[in-house]
């Protein structure tokens, strides 16, 4: 078995769209980055790239190649998952805490865990989502920012 932790973190955008774990949420702003910037999923990859020893999402999808350009982090996700199959791991778990002031994500969790389970062809059981608030307190606080921790274990096929 290997686990893995990733960490990601955007600044928020007034008029970008907010997708988080592959679901559009309702709201004012976005995560701004180079691709759609879907600050879970982007954990989420780190934490598998990292239970490999694979490097992070940077060393696979740079943000200066105009490929990953407005890319869909699901799709990459599916790639990077790909790698994992690969490499003779399946997805034993998945854990992801979204840390975001607001707006809320506990209306969307369960369609952004079927949407991560249904790109990893797995179990939605296998996959949690969650959120937190830094109770006002730093950049996710100040609704300046937000971050999102994942981890992983994957298994030997």
């Amino acid at each position: 078995m290997r686990i893995g932790f990733g960490y990601d973190v955007h600044r928020l955008k007034a008029g970008r769209k907010c997708i988080l774990c592959g679901v559009e949420i309702t709201s004012e702003f976005g995560p701004d980055g180079h691709s759609d910037a879907d600050v879970p999923v982007h954990a989420l990859m780190d934490s598998m790239l990292g239970a490999l020893a694979l490097g992070d999402i940077g060393k696979h999808f740079p943000d200066n190649d105009d490929k990953w350009k407005n890319a869909d982090s699901i799709e990459m996700l599916k790639s990077v998952y790909a790698v994992v199959r690969e490499m003779g791991y399946t997805l034993g778990n998945a854990d992801v805490t979204i840390v975001l002031e607001s707006p809320r994500i506990a209306p969307y969790a369960e369609q952004m865990r079927e949407t991560i389970a249904c790109a990893l062809g797995t179990d939605i059981h296998r996959i949690s989502v969650k959120a937190t608030t830094e109770e006002r307190l730093g950049f996710t606080g100040d609704g300046s920012g937000i971050s999102a921790y994942a981890v992983v274990l994957l298994q030997k096929s």
